[in-house]
């Protein structure tokens, strides 16, 4: 009976929609709850917003072509002069090293959870997956500190102890993200292939490799984004130099977080904020380009686009 009593009704001699008591008390409770659920998301955006606007305002006085192309050597005291050409070209040659690093490890470990583990390696593997996403960049840090003093010497610092570092973060990001990809190939087209006599591993390359490249490319990339920005572990690895260092075996490499962390260090006040603000915004543009390179990607190899 009180099913029925709660249901709509409609006065049909009227032309208009009339509800019960109870329809009406639901109706309030659903306006009520939709209002708490914006009102939460707009104080949400607030310090997202400000952050953004004041990345925007900051470091756009610093964003010309003199500050992009120009590293620090030379440059002291209050000299205005100087940029984060050297940053830019840290930056990216430890988190490609990195990335070159992570992918195929976090591909092939996705694969195994996903295509072979059921047994208690898979359950071990998971396990280690999930805390090595929550451990802090830090620890990330003092681990490759750790592994190439026991390997080289403590006093070795390199953009490859780096690369090593942010690996250690990247790599539970990719295993996490191409594993939901993986999952999401239907078990059909595995079974069709299975079915025409294709071994396992061709109907992995061949099928599931295949149908899910565009997720997996995302979530790649996605995880480059993640892990572009961190500062500790590349703190404790490479340090900060004023110049460009092209090797990634022997001495500090330059980088955005690290820059803007000792510019802003040196001087709160004056032309090194400004350094940072404007590296700030540098770092925050080349995600977002990683970001629509992702989308693109996604979108350009995506089968269900096709």
């Amino acid at each position: 009976m009180t099913a029925v009593t709660d249901r709509p009704v409609t006065d049909l001699d009227a032309g208009t929609l009339t509800t019960s008591a109870s329809g009406r008390r639901r109706k309030r409770t659903n306006a009520v709850m939709a209002g708490l659920v914006t009102l939460a998301f707009l104080i949400a955006l607030v310090p997202l917003i400000s952050l953004v606007v004041e990345v925007v305002v900051r470091g756009g006085q610093m964003l010309n072509w003199q500050f992009l192309s120009t590293d620090m050597a030379g440059i002291f005291g209050d000299t205005t002069e100087g940029g984060v050409k050297h940053a830019i070209f840290g930056t990216l040659q430890i988190t490609g090293l990195a990335t070159l690093i992570s992918a195929p490890i976090g591909l092939l470990a996705a694969i195994y959870l996903v295509e072979y583990g059921t047994g208690r390696l898979a359950k071990v593997l998971t396990f280690l997956v999930d805390v090595m996403t929550g451990i802090p960049s830090i620890v990330a840090g003092l681990f490759a500190v750790a592994l190439f003093a026991v390997l080289i010497g403590p006093a070795y610092r390199s953009g490859l102890m780096g690369a090593v570092a942010l690996s250690v973060l990247m790599i539970p990001v990719v295993v996490r993200s191409c594993e939901e990809m993986l999952k999401l190939v239907p078990n059909e087209l595995r079974e069709a292939s299975y079915a025409l006599g294709v071994p396992k591993w061709l109907t992995i390359v061949k099928v599931v490799l295949r149908t899910s490249l565009a997720g997996i490319v995302t979530s790649i990339v996605l995880a480059i984004a993640r892990v572009i920005g961190e500062t500790a572990p590349l703190l404790l690895t490479v340090g900060i130099v004023t110049q460009m260092n092209g090797s990634m075996l022997d001495g500090r490499v330059a980088t955005l977080p690290v820059f803007a962390f000792s510019q802003y260090s040196q001087d709160s006040q004056g032309v090194g904020a400004d350094r940072a603000w404007g590296a700030a915004l540098v770092l925050i543009l080349i995600i977002m380009i990683l970001n629509l390179v992702a989308r693109f990607i996604s979108s350009r190899f995506s089968i269900a686009e096709k």
